[in-house]
Parts: structure tokens; sequence; C-alpha cells
């Protein structure tokens, strides 16, 4: 078995906007309840405190006037959107924020050192709650405030040196956040599996890197409906592009939003799509960067999903 980190607790859930709002605080407990069900996993899976972050470190991927105006939403009393409306601000959620990008930036720490605070071993990390692929440098999006993997690739290569970074999503939506702010980053191999047409409405197959990094992004948009079958043929390809980028330090967004019967996609996958993605990657991990991968839950709004697919991530990555 390997040594798997997963940051479970409270601090994540703040993250959670209220009312009718499809990104609901209950999230990561579905994911939970579901995982302690697992036995033979949870039994094994190393639980780590989510950690906060400094707005330093915030502040090395997104713009200052934008950080700034969060700060100033989240001492508001009433909400105001930080988008065009998907994504209303709420009292504290700055500090709900930096829980996210911290504990994102936690499990790079643990990986990347292959040791917890606590000098427990640590091969792979699991963060439900992250994976905000949406936000810009400066600006929020679907449902994204702060870009915690932008944020995590900055610090791996300032803290730790690494320079070949795989970020590979599976998330029902286009990780624009992730993709268009390192467009032109020769180093940074993009792979992304989503559905055509819906939000952000980016990520065509021809987007394939600018300039110098052209040939680094792969986007392999599919049709409302496609399931299994359709995903399994994508993610041939993504496995032949990570293998042959041979990365130092692997991300996997693995939103649950793509498995049948989510409120607002079209794809119909169900679980072993998540649990073949985060066995090749896991494969591929040991192969080029000692087993280095970080996996964040990203999206998914129906409760029974998101337990089945990120329960089958953590499975895969603990196996």
């Amino acid at each position: 078995m390997c040594n798997t980190a997963v940051f479970f607790g409270d601090e994540l859930a703040r993250y959670g906007f209220g009312g009718s709002h499809p990104w609901g605080a209950d999230r990561i407990y579905a994911f939970w309840s579901k995982l302690q069900n697992e036995k033979d996993v949870a039994n094994v899976v190393i639980v780590e405190q989510p950690e906060i972050t400094t707005e330093e470190a915030v502040l090395s991927f997104h713009e200052r006037d934008y950080v700034e105006m969060v700060k100033m939403a989240s001492k508001q009393c009433r909400s105001i959107p930080l988008d065009r409306g998907d994504t209303p601000s709420f009292r504290g959620i700055f500090e709900a924020t930096l829980y996210v990008v911290g504990s994102t930036l936690a499990a790079l720490d643990t990986v990347v050192q292959g040791r917890d605070r606590a000098g427990r071993k640590i091969e792979h990390a699991f963060v439900p709650v992250a994976g905000l692929h949406h936000a810009r440098r400066d600006s929020a999006g679907g449902f994204c405030v702060f870009n915690d993997v932008g944020v995590a690739i900055i610090q791996a290569r300032k803290k730790y040196g690494i320079k070949r970074i795989a970020y590979v999503d599976i998330d029902a939506h286009h990780g624009d956040g992730v993709f268009y702010e390192f467009e032109d980053d020769q180093l940074l191999f993009f792979a992304d599996i989503h559905e055509y047409g819906i939000y952000p409405g980016t990520g065509y197959a021809s987007e394939t890197g600018k300039g110098d990094a052209k040939g680094t992004k792969m986007n392999i948009p599919l049709e409302a409906g496609s399931g299994d079958s359709e995903f399994f043929a994508a993610f041939d390809r993504v496995k032949e592009f990570v293998d042959s980028c041979r990365p130092e330090l692997v991300f996997l967004n693995c939103g649950a939003d793509s498995l049948a019967g989510d409120p607002i996609t079209n794809l119909r996958y169900s679980a072993r799509a998540h649990s073949h993605a985060a066995q090749v990657l896991h494969d591929l991990a040991h192969k080029h960067c000692n087993g280095r991968i970080i996996a964040v839950g990203g999206g998914g709004y129906n409760r029974a999903n998101i337990g089945a697919a990120w329960t089958e991530v953590v499975k895969a990555l603990a196996a």
C-alpha cells in the first residue's frame, strides 16, 4: 500500500456557498462518509488537517488588486458577486479560500519532501475541496476564488526547483484558469478532458499552447452524453502525452461533475473513469517522479457521485 495523505477538516468545509448554491459546505462530508465505509482504504490513509496559507503565497499567482477586492468582500455582511454572478462572496470567504490554497500547498510539501510535519512517510496526497481551476490571476469564475493549483505550480518551482509539471483535468468543465495562465509555459504540460459547449466555453482541441509552448497542451472536448467508453479512449491519449512529458510532479483535478446524474453537466461517466485516471497517473508518477502525485477534488454537485468518484481516486492512489 502507498502512503497517501487525505486532507480533511471543518476548515475546508468553510469554502461553501449557502442557500441553493450547487457548491455547498456539505460536499466534503459526502466524500468523507463514503470513504469511511471503505474500511480497507480508510484504515490506511493518513489524515492531515487543513492548513491556511499566507497572502504572500496567493500573490505569487494572483494580482494584488483582485486579492484586495476579495478581502474587502470577505468583510462585508452582505454577499456581493465576485464574478458575473456564479461566485458570490460571503463573510469570511477570504480566510476560507486561504485554507483551500494552504491545504494544496501542504500537499505539495508532503509529497515533495516525502513526509508530513509529524514525520510520517507520504507518497501521494488528495485534497477534496480544492482544484479551483476557473480562478484567473485577476478574477473569480465558476465557483472558484483563488486558484490553488496555479499557486502550487508557482511554489513548486520557486520553493523546490521543480520545472516539468503535468496537470491533468477530468472535471466536466474546462480548466481555463490553469490553461490560459500557463498557455505559453513550455514546461507546464496540460491535458484536459471536458464537456464541449458548457461553461466556460473554452478548451477547443485546436488550443495546444502558445508560442514556444505549442504542443505542450492537450484539450479533448467530448460531446454531451459521452460515457466511460469515450473517456477511456480519450484517456489513452492523455496517458501517452503525460508519459512523453516525463514530469517531475503530477496534478490530477478529479472533478466528479463528469459522472452521470450531475445536476449541471451532461457527461455520463461512472466512477470507473476516475479510478482508471488515478491508477494510470499513479503509475506514471512512480515511473517518472518518485510517485509525486497530488489529486484535487474539483467540481461535482451530486453528493453520491462525489463520494463514489473521490473515494475511487483515493483507493487508486493508496493501492
